[in-house]
């Protein structure tokens, strides 16, 4: 779908729920309050409907004005598949009218879908988008788009970054946003209880494949005992890959007893969405996630396995 006809879509139609993923991150939280910002500054009323909001994210609602009103249209952003709602899902799934993404395998069930996946980020596309639909570019839009695409990108270290992510994001520093302020927030400031689970994941890691794999693992157990919530598990994702000649970082994390939330990050000589792919799970090439079940052994054991047949 063409940006036209998905900005043609946005502006004759009102009433709007913005429907994010159940694994709040820079990108879908972004993406939400861009197009919220966006639609209502249009006269249009619009609402983000997300499962948690981490405190890290809360400055992306600044300017957002709540509105009562029975939703007639649904928007999904940065969301590659509906059993991606989490706890939104039975509300919301088949009732998807525009689908807005950015991920090469895309299983939304949607009428209209405007994916780009040479886009870096989610937001990168509703930049173009809201060019199209003549929006003014705020401070608070920019400081949202940018959110999105900087920590979809590393902070534009990885391998998604391209010349046109870069123009973006320059476009967006012409805006006025406080690039240094939001970098610190997202990539430079750490709690003392992030502290300590970093500390109890590095000892803990385990090497697989002549160490070319690293697994850590957040179990419940480790979680309870120290005490930490979901804002201090949020960026872990990132830790495995960050060892030298490891080409495949697994980040396993325990949502209740049994259940893993699996991230996957990999050399760009190995996609990660394929690997995923085997567990009903997908991503980016080098960025993708699944869910895999078990005790912690048994998960990683069927991680283990289908490492060594990629590898």
């Amino acid at each position: 779908m063409m940006l036209k006809q998905a900005a043609d879509f946005l502006l004759s139609h009102d009433n709007f729920d913005i429907i994010t993923h159940a694994y709040p991150d820079g990108d879908t939280l972004g993406s939400g309050f861009a197009l919220c910002l966006a639609l209502q500054q249009l006269g249009k009323n619009a609402r983000v409907v997300y499962t948690r909001l981490p405190k890290d994210f809360v400055f992306l609602t600044e300017g957002v004005i709540e509105q009562s009103f029975e939703a007639q249209t649904v928007v999904s952003v940065d969301v590659a598949d509906e059993k991606l709602l989490g706890s939104n899902r039975e509300k919301y799934q088949g009732k998807i009218e525009l689908c807005i993404d950015h991920h090469r395998i895309n299983r939304v069930e949607a009428p209209l879908k405007c994916v780009d996946p040479d886009a870096a980020a989610n937001c990168e596309i509703l930049f173009s988008l809201f060019k199209t639909m003549n929006v003014t570019f705020t401070e608070q839009l920019a400081n949202c788009l940018y959110t999105g695409i900087s920590t979809d990108t590393g902070c534009f270290k990885n391998g998604n970054t391209t010349s046109r992510t870069l123009r973006t994001a320059a476009d967006l520093l012409d805006l006025g946003i406080d690039a240094e302020k939001i970098n610190k927030v997202m990539f430079d400031t750490k709690t003392k209880l992030k502290i300590k689970l970093e500390q109890e994941l590095y000892s803990s890691m385990e090497y697989y494949s002549n160490d070319r794999c690293a697994i850590i693992a957040a179990t419940l157990e480790m979680q309870k005992r120290l005490g930490i919530g979901d804002d201090e598990l949020e960026g872990i994702a990132a830790i495995p890959r960050q060892i030298e000649g490891v080409l495949i970082g697994i980040t396993m994390r325990e949502k209740e007893t049994g259940v893993f939330k699996v991230s996957v990050r990999t050399d760009r000589s190995i996609n990660a969405a394929e690997l995923c792919a085997q567990f009903g799970g997908g991503g980016h090439a080098q960025a993708a996630g699944c869910t895999v079940t078990g005790t912690t052994e048994e998960a990683k054991a069927k991680l283990k396995k289908a490492v060594d047949g990629v590898l």
